[in-house]
């Protein structure tokens, strides 16, 4: 197995922290309900992050379901053992979800949440080696975001231009998607699911007082981006240290509004399929 250098774009070492405090109990609760996550199901929580999500799945498939949260960071597993994994449940395993998941077992049920946006370029290889371990009949929920981190009204016509070309610079080089979302219906069709559903439901949606916990997410996201992208601050007046004050008081002042949508894409695996475009090898 070739072992990859991990190029995870908000690598920090706030991650675990900034993953848990956006996590919205409610509302994994909901898109779990949505996909079809009840008691008994062994699920796969790909890309678990903190573990938080992996435990409120696990409260939902009891009594008698298991899951089996993976993530690429070993600072996010040990995280996650310590945190959210009592007597081995939830289990937590450091796995690469660009090679083969051999040796997990077979799943009911796929939960891919905030996952793919960080993989642009490896995207097909990880639905498909998440697809070889769901049985037949199983489902394979997908969620992303869509337009993500463009949506901001009012913000200054040069502050936004710099945004954009921030995460243009992101595509090309960080390996981010800001287009996640529109993109999971084409990866199921392909693939050969049946039964897919959409739904499209606001996962930003900020306006007026803005909650102590979408500050930190979205200050830390500012911070941990534009440092990564600093050669794009060389026209801005005062340059990054100002684009970044800047964002603050934007954020901060109560006229801003926020969005971004959040794509809920779920089918079922055939028991024998024929592929459109993926393959299965």
């Amino acid at each position: 197995m070739v072992r990859r250098i991990r190029s995870y774009l908000m690598e920090n070492e706030e991650e675990s922290i900034r993953l848990e405090v956006k996590t919205d109990p409610e509302a994994v609760r909901r898109q779990a309900r949505w996909c079809g996550v009840k008691p008994g199901l062994k699920i796969l929580d790909a890309g678990c992050g903190s573990g938080k999500v992996s435990a409120i799945l696990h409260e939902m498939v009891q009594p008698g379901g298991k899951i089996v949260g993976v993530d690429y960071s070993e600072d996010r597993i040990r995280y996650a053992r310590t945190h959210y994994s009592e007597h081995g449940e939830p289990f937590y395993e450091v796995r690469d979800l660009r090679d083969p998941l051999n040796g997990l077992g077979s799943f009911d049920l796929a939960w891919v949440r905030f996952v793919l946006e960080y993989n642009l370029g490896e995207s097909d290889t990880i639905v498909r080696n998440i697809d070889r371990v769901l049985k037949p009949g199983g489902s394979l929920c997908l969620m992303d975001l869509d337009h993500n981190c463009l949506s901001h009204y009012e913000l200054p016509p040069h502050m936004e231009s710099v945004l954009f070309a921030i995460m243009e610079k992101l595509e090309k080089d960080f390996n981010f998607d800001p287009f996640a979302g529109r993109r999971l219906y084409a990866r199921l069709y392909d693939l050969g699911y049946e039964a897919i559903q959409m739904d499209v439901v606001p996962h930003h949606l900020i306006f007026g007082k803005v909650k102590d916990e979408d500050v930190f997410n979205w200050i830390k996201k500012v911070e941990v981006i534009s440092k990564k992208t600093r050669s794009l601050f060389g026209g801005y007046p005062g340059g990054h240290t100002a684009f970044f004050q800047d964002f603050q008081s934007f954020f901060l002042n109560p006229r801003r509004f926020t969005y971004t949508p959040l794509i809920l894409c779920k089918g079922t695996k055939p028991a024998t399929r024929l592929t459109l475009g993926l393959g299965t090898d």
